[in-house]
């Protein structure tokens, strides 16, 4: 079972700041939440994770080497990064809702994320079969690690809300991807 694990809150997310290659450290209520996403998983038997720091720190309660692979980084939003998401005009919304080979300024296109992701989804189906591998990551390779388990285009990530320190579930069965759950919060009752 592929069990694929969105970070904890960082001071980033609370502000409404878009939040891509820049490395911030969970805050108070990430590590908390890091917490209960450990409790929620139990045992699993590899752990796969972002190389931003966000990410290594929601996997840490889990006490597990981490195996890190750039391909689960999140989307780099170029100059968008670190601006507040209401300061994106809608027309550039409008054009990057459109257009899966939109890059904001000097970053990545949905359809490079896309590649990248299935590619990491493929390297994990076989140790995902008959192991739990948790992989920690972040919003946008999320949407496409659930696009390539639905064998669906890349429009379909707008179509999703993938909230903070949420589990989703993909398990292999013939060596396909069966979405098991989406979007599991749960867990996350008694962070606040």
């Amino acid at each position: 079972m592929l069990l694929i694990v969105r970070h904890g809150r960082t001071v980033a997310n609370a502000s409404g700041l878009l939040q891509g290659r820049v490395d911030n450290a969970l805050d108070d209520l990430g590590l908390r939440q890091a917490q209960l996403i450990a409790q929620a998983l139990g045992k699993v038997d590899l752990v796969v994770s972002s190389p931003l720091i966000r990410a290594r720190e929601t996997a840490e309660p889990l006490g597990l080497p981490l195996r890190i692979d750039e391909r689960w980084t999140e989307l780099d939003y170029g100059e968008w990064d670190e601006r507040p998401l209401v300061d994106v005009s809608s027309a550039e919304w409008a054009e990057w809702r459109s257009d899966l080979s939109f890059a904001p300024p000097g970053g990545e296109s949905l359809s490079a994320l896309d590649l990248r992701v299935a590619a990491a989804c493929e390297d994990l189906l076989t140790e995902a079969r008959d192991k739990d591998v948790a992989v920690f990551t972040h919003v946008s390779p999320i949407k496409s690690a659930v696009a390539w388990a639905l064998g669906v285009g890349g429009q379909i990530s707008w179509r999703m809300n993938v909230a903070q320190a949420q589990i989703t579930r993909i398990a292999i069965r013939e060596d396909k991807p069966i979405l098991v759950s989406f979007n599991e919060t749960s867990h996350l009752s008694h962070a606040q």
